[in-house]
């Protein structure tokens, strides 16, 4: 199983419009960071995790051709914005997208592309075919996915989901016990950390190695970054050896 960064960024990806911080300025090509979302790949199908506003920029520089199924972690614009761009999936591969997402998520996703759910559609309107996902195990196309939830804010829950040795979990704040366990024994963990200051609704950078500290994974990567957090560089040397920041493009072997 392989996985590709697609975007490591915060709802306002790096360099953030109108910032002329060192961050936003930096020449570093990891620093440059879209909306973020996760390729996985096996033999024989392609699933990616959340679907951001720069879905389609993410396809043509990943020059995937097929997809087989979206998660959504949850319904903010900043993962569902861009699922108007399955439309040119449907087109080649002449289907619907199976996008997979909770009750809530849901919800939100018909509201905002309603013109997507209507009885009578409009010609060419993205072709969504929804998946009602809870908090237990499910299977797609043979693939065993464990969702996990944890708190974004208040009483505003998120997905993050185990695939095998592997865990990806974006904008969250805290895992309940019962839910961490689910993650122990995982090789690779995937976890957010915003920022170096205190966030009421994602983890802190100190916050997240602390908890990749506590899971001990093979190697644990940073994603959901932003501009406040700093030059990749500089980060970098900041981190134990098990932990790196994830950036756009980087690509796992699982």
């Amino acid at each position: 199983m392989f996985l590709t960064f697609l975007g490591t960024g915060t709802s306002q990806g790096v360099p953030v419009v109108a910032c002329d911080c060192n961050v936003c300025r930096s020449s570093d090509p990891k620093d440059k960071r879209l909306r973020s979302s996760v390729l996985i790949e096996t033999e024989e199908k392609r699933i990616i995790i959340d679907c951001g506003p720069d879905f389609r920029q993410q396809m043509l520089r990943e020059n995937l051709c097929s997809l087989d199924a979206i998660l959504i972690t949850h319904a903010h614009k900043d993962h569902i914005g861009g699922l108007d761009d399955v439309r040119a999936f449907n087109y080649i591969l002449q289907r619907p997208a199976d996008v997979y997402a909770s009750k809530n998520v849901q919800k939100v996703i018909k509201k905002e592309f309603s013109y997507a759910f209507n009885e009578v559609k409009y010609p060419g309107v993205p072709e969504i075919n929804l998946h009602l996902i809870w908090n237990r195990r499910f299977e797609i196309s043979g693939i065993s996915i464990l969702p996990i939830k944890t708190l974004h804010f208040k009483d505003h829950y998120v997905f993050g989901f185990r695939i095998g040795d592997l865990t990806y979990i974006t904008d969250t704040i805290d895992i309940p016990e019962k839910e961490m366990k689910k993650i122990e024994g995982s090789k690779i963990v995937i976890i957010n950390a915003l920022r170096k200051k205190k966030h009421y609704s994602h983890f802190t950078l100190s916050e997240a190695v602390a908890i990749l500290k506590r899971l001990k994974p093979q190697h644990g990567y940073l994603t959901h970054i932003s501009h406040q957090m700093g030059c990749y560089e500089d980060v970098e040397i900041e981190l134990p050896d098990f932990i790196s920041q994830a950036y756009d493009g980087l690509k796992l072997e699982v």
